[in-house]
């Protein structure tokens, strides 16, 4: 870059000196008596940009040159070692390697990986019990209640709203002396207004609404999954039992019943499961509720309000935002 720079200043020394042997002062100003100095600097210029581009050339030469050589350097360093045989590719026993001779393995590392799988899917029982007592102990979504409001002046009144061009009529609770939101019912079982209220489950003795509905989805769900992989092995035990024991069905059921006692209950609470979750995939599809649904609020020309075509229902259902409690249990009494 220093040689290069040099000339560049030899360049515009002679190319300056050239112009003030050409140019005289005169009493009326400046005479320029070269006639064309329009072609000259061009071509000086030219010439300059040519020894650019060969020192630029020859610089990348170089760098390849180097680089050539150093690539070699490496291939020649490392191509020995990688030739040579490792001991465990000559080993004579039955283990299996892996990464290189790192890992260690016996002769059938299937068992290990069917253990390491069995380890990770028996934790699904922890995410079903998980799932389970979330659901039961969270808030599905109370109203509160109107303890002030005169029974006979609120009764009198009728309230309704209009939700998508849909006029829908709010029912009035008597037990609460409230006016229920729309997709809002009163639980027997609870004795509490619950919104966007789908049913009471009895087996988790909690209702199912607005703020526990997708944990309820996520309860099944694991449920299932649970019950399909013990049933999954019961079979598979069972299917041992009966082609190299040589014994049929009754001798399965003396040998093992415990085996064929729990893939009977596992097959009813897949069935059973399987069959739940896919009703309420389907009142997801439609957005309606089981109690929507049973009623049959939308059935025939009622059109229903709340329905944002198939990826607005999903949407809505599973990833809605949690909503805060309406009611503040832990308050102090006023």
């Amino acid at each position: 870059m220093a040689s290069i720079n040099s000339e560049l200043e030899t360049s515009v020394g002679e190319s300056r000196h050239e112009f003030e042997c050409s140019s005289t002062f005169t009493k009326s100003g400046f005479e320029k008596k070269c006639e064309s100095p329009e072609t000259k600097v061009p071509g000086k210029c030219r010439k300059v940009l040519v020894r650019i581009k060969e020192k630029l050339l020859l610089m990348k030469k170089n760098v390849e040159d180097r680089w050539a050589q150093l690539r070699l350097q490496l291939q020649h360093s490392c191509g020995p070692g990688s030739e040579r045989t490792k001991i465990y590719q000559i080993w004579p026993g039955k283990n299996v390697f892996f990464f290189g001779g790192r890992l260690i393995c016996g002769p059938d590392p299937r068992g290990l990986l069917l253990t390491t799988s069995s380890i990770i899917l028996s934790s699904w029982i922890f995410a079903v019990v998980g799932n389970m007592i979330f659901v039961s102990t969270m808030d599905p979504g109370i109203i509160p209640r109107n303890e002030q409001a005169c029974l006979d002046e609120v009764g009198t009144r009728k309230k309704s709203v209009k939700i998508n061009g849909v006029e829908l009529k709010l029912k009035f609770c008597r037990i609460c002396k409230i006016f229920r939101p729309p997709r809002s019912c009163h639980c027997a079982v609870c004795d509490n207004c619950v919104e966007k209220f789908d049913h009471h489950c009895p087996w988790i003795g909690q209702c199912i609404g607005l703020r526990n509905y997708r944990f309820y989805l996520m309860f099944m769900t694991s449920a299932l999954c649970f019950c399909i992989y013990i049933f999954a092995f019961c079979c598979r035990r069972i299917h041992r039992k009966l082609q190299h024991g040589g014994i049929g069905l009754l001798g399965v059921l003396k040998n093992c019943p415990e085996t064929l006692a729990l893939a009977s209950f596992l097959f009813a609470c897949t069935g059973f499961l399987g069959g739940l979750l896919s009703f309420h995939i389907y009142l997801i599809v439609i957005n309606q509720t089981a109690y929507e649904n049973f009623r049959q609020r939308y059935s025939g020309s009622r059109i229903n309000p709340f329905d944002k075509g198939l990826l607005g229902n999903v949407k809505e259902a599973l990833f809605p935002p949690l909503q805060a409690s309406r009611v503040d249990f832990r308050a102090d009494v006023v």
